[in-house]
């Protein structure tokens, strides 16, 4: 039974989520700084259409990179030495999070409504949601949006409008990320994209060990900004 939740707001552990849909978790609630917060530390996200209520995941397998180990496709590596783009992080984060929500089919749907848009907006205020960005002449080109906690990063979406865009703008993030400490990304959902880069899938509660490892760290976070 689909758990909905009510204040004060209390998640469900995730070994309740459902298989079908599989990782489907809870409903309910509100997607506030303090509630998307606490959901990220316990290995849970919203994710909900138009029209639905909000809806809490935790995937079991749950697909992940650790940053250090990125594999980097060799013609990828060509066009990265070529400097297409300029990366740029947190520079234009609203942005980045309003070109992911473009439609991308023929029904024009996506996840990523309006009260989703304004919520990581208020985590990225916050300091907690970041953004890499590539620009060409001064136009934002491609990019992706996450949360980072501890020295957990949890990838969100992203978009190109230009070819590689996204995929390099990804590469820097993981170097920087890299460069900080992080030691885990999360990638929620299994995709042969992500696999190209080293992402893999693991069990929930392995993925969960390694949470409760890593995310109340403080030793990389607050120097995010001051580092771009």
């Amino acid at each position: 039974m689909l758990v909905w939740l009510s204040a004060p707001l209390r998640f469900p552990p995730p070994s309740r989520a459902l298989t079908e849909p599989s990782g489907l978790l809870c409903a309910g609630g509100e997607l506030t700084v303090a509630s998307i917060t606490t959901a990220y530390r316990q290995g849970i996200f919203p994710w909900f259409s138009d029209g639905q209520p909000i809806l809490w995941w935790s995937p079991d397998p749950r697909m992940v990179l650790t940053p250090a180990q990125l594999h980097v496709p060799r013609s990828l590596g060509k066009r990265i030495r070529q400097s297409p783009f300029e990366v740029r992080f947190d520079t234009a984060f609203r942005q980045v999070i309003e070109a992911c929500a473009q439609p991308r089919d023929e029904e024009g749907g996506t996840w990523i409504v309006p009260e989703m848009i304004e919520a990581y907006v208020s985590l990225h205020d916050a300091g907690i949601a970041h953004s890499a960005e590539a620009w060409r002449d001064g136009e934002l080109v491609g990019g992706l949006y996450g949360v980072a906690l501890g020295r957990v990063f949890f990838g969100e979406s992203m978009f190109a409008l230009e070819s590689d865009a996204s995929k390099i703008a990804f590469v820097a993030l993981m170097q920087k990320l890299t460069a900080e400490g992080f030691a885990l990304v999360d990638c929620q959902q299994e995709t042969h994209h992500l696999a190209r880069f080293g992402a893999a899938p693991i069990p929930r509660e392995d993925f969960l060990q390694r949470l409760r490892e890593l995310i109340n760290s403080n030793e990389t976070t607050s120097a995010w900004k001051a580092r771009v």
